[in-house]
């Protein structure tokens, strides 16, 4: 009897065997039919903390496993390229900013792997440097906010150890784009920045910003026993769909540590040219510079004026298999993919200069520079643009003339200037009227003659309404809860540009004033951002409050 028994585990191992055999021939044709390397991983080392990216759920219900990771770069072991819940959690994984390497594996190697969730060392809900705000607790948060108000109210009645998330949930459901904790004599002011303005939101008592500060500080990986030095980190909230970088910046005040904390929402930058706010005149030569195979690009303006978003925005217009773009940024603010970008990191000797040193020797056909700083950055980049490549890139200036004097004040030649640059751009961000709630109303003389003096020497190019004391135009609203009583929701982009024509190469080199450039570049034709902001106006799309709080 007992070598019966023997025979039938001989004869299952056997038909186990074949079965094992034919499933991996299974495995092995879907991955030629699909272009994929196939493997059995049986030499693959497998990296219990790529592993724990995803939750064993989202892995099991997905059929996949994330081996490997290298920055970025995940490489995943999948069973059935044409499975949709593995093509879905794949797509989740890219629009993170991942860059996904599918291997093709049999069934039963998968589970071999998914069986090693158990040892993995799971992540923990607040571990330094990430934070996990479950998807439905956020919704769950974000149900209950409707508006500024209900946060306010919120606050008041949770504990402070559940005060972060809720902060950060209510920051995300606004919109907002940064956190201010300002201690004072006796309490902590708290206020959001929403579309670039900062709005109070409510007070803290000491004891519950202490805590709020050192779980802040534990996540950032900052050191909790300084409390008389700047410090600067940065943190991740994890979401299924999603990861929102939070950069932190702590500074020693009168009354003890400020902190503010900037969120770097994916979902919220605009990444297409037309989303921008450019009028169609504008967008038609901005598109026909981006075409272009070499020479610079230069967007120009303060700090918050949008200038990262329209460099990310001519990224994603000129991103394709056929062309290659490196960025060297400080920091990486949003990932793009498809494209190598790169941080600045001074302590590892890796600055703007030589970072487009060596980015350059990489054959790339587009070069992104986060910003010209110096010299030999602005040397170095304009010699790219010179030496076939489109090179996009930022400037502090006050408006698009100011580039070229700069420039020049910089140290470079304007015989270097002059051929290099293809466009200059400057901008500024204005906050739209809540459609909800503005008014109309007759213009009042002071602004009518203020718009008339404005776009007289443009009236001839588009289609406006009488300029005359019969005019009216739309004023903010008392506020409502879609705008959380700001009368104001969301901004939109002003713009001006000149492209460098043959007689604005000749101007260049002779190292112009500002002022020169600027009557050049409005005789070639330049809407200036006062005037593009005065059309935006005459379409209800903002107020003369604004545009004079924003451009003076």
């Amino acid at each position: 009897m007992p070598t019966l028994n023997k025979k039938e585990e001989e004869l299952e191992k056997k038909l186990s065997e074949i079965q094992l055999k034919r499933t991996e021939e299974d495995s092995v044709a879907l991955a030629k039919k699909f272009d994929l390397p196939f493997s059995d991983l049986k030499s693959a080392p497998i990296d219990n903390e790529a592993l724990v990216t995803i939750d064993e759920d989202t892995a099991r219900s997905s059929s996949l496993a994330i081996i490997y990771k290298s920055g970025n770069k995940l490489t995943v072991a999948i069973t059935n390229p044409e499975n949709s819940n593995t093509q879905k959690t794949m797509e989740a994984l890219k629009t993170k900013g991942f860059t996904i390497n599918p291997v093709v594996t049999s069934p039963s190697v998968l589970e071999g792997i998914l069986s090693r969730y158990k040892f993995a060392q799971s992540q923990e809900l607040f571990e330094v440097g990430a934070i996990e705000i479950k998807e439905e607790e956020l919704n769950k948060i974000q149900d209950e906010i409707k508006n500024i108000g209900d946060l306010k109210d919120k606050v008041t009645k949770i504990s402070a150890t559940r005060m972060l998330e809720t902060l950060i949930a209510g920051a995300l459901k606004i919109g907002a784009s940064d956190i201010h904790f300002e201690p004072e004599a006796e309490r902590t002011r708290l206020r959001y920045r929403f579309d670039g303005v900062l709005n109070d939101v409510t007070v803290l008592e000491k004891s519950s910003y202490e805590k709020i500060l050192n779980r802040i500080k534990v996540l950032s990986k900052l050191k909790l026993n300084i409390h008389s030095s700047p410090q600067d980190g940065r943190f991740t909230i994890r979401q299924k769909t999603v990861d929102i970088e939070v950069r932190v910046s702590v500074l020693p005040s009168e009354f003890g540590e400020a902190i503010v904390m900037r969120l770097l929402d994916p979902r919220t930058i605009k990444t297409k040219l037309e989303d921008l706010g450019m009028r169609e005149d504008l967008l038609k030569i901005v598109k026909e510079q981006l075409d272009r195979a070499t020479g610079a690009i230069l967007t120009t303006g303060p700090t918050g004026s949008g200038k990262t978003t329209s460099l990310y925005s001519f990224v994603q217009y000129l991103n394709s298999s056929g062309t290659k773009i490196i960025t060297i940024e400080d920091p990486i603010e949003y990932h793009v993919q498809g494209i190598s970008q790169t941080q600045v990191d001074t302590k590892k000797g890796y600055g703007f200069a030589n970072g487009l040193r060596a980015i350059v020797r990489q054959d790339p056909d587009i070069i992104l520079v986060g910003e010209i700083r110096d010299e030999e950055t602005a040397d170095i980049a304009l010699q790219a643009a010179l030496t076939g490549h489109l090179v996009l890139s930022t400037i502090h200036t006050n408006d698009s003339a100011g580039t070229i004097p700069r420039l020049v004040d910089l140290g470079i030649q304007p015989q270097i200037i002059a051929p290099a640059i293809n466009m200059a751009m400057a901008q500024r961000l204005i906050r739209k009227l809540c459609l909800n709630c503005k008014r109309q109303d007759k213009i009042e003389p002071e602004a009518l003659e203020k718009i008339q003096k404005n776009l007289s020497p443009i009236k001839d190019r588009f289609k406006l309404p009488k300029l005359d004391s019969s005019l009216k135009i739309y004023f903010p609203g008392k506020g409502c809860k879609e705008c959380n009583e700001l009368g104001y929701k969301g901004r939109i982009g002003v713009y001006e540009a000149f492209s460098i024509s043959k007689e604005m190469e000749r101007l260049i080199l002779k190292s112009p004033a500002i002022s020169d450039v600027k009557e050049l570049a409005e005789k070639e034709g330049m809407v200036t951002m006062l005037q593009d902001a005065y059309l935006k106006l005459l379409s209800g799309i903002t107020s003369i409050e604004e545009i004079e709080r924003i451009l003076g």
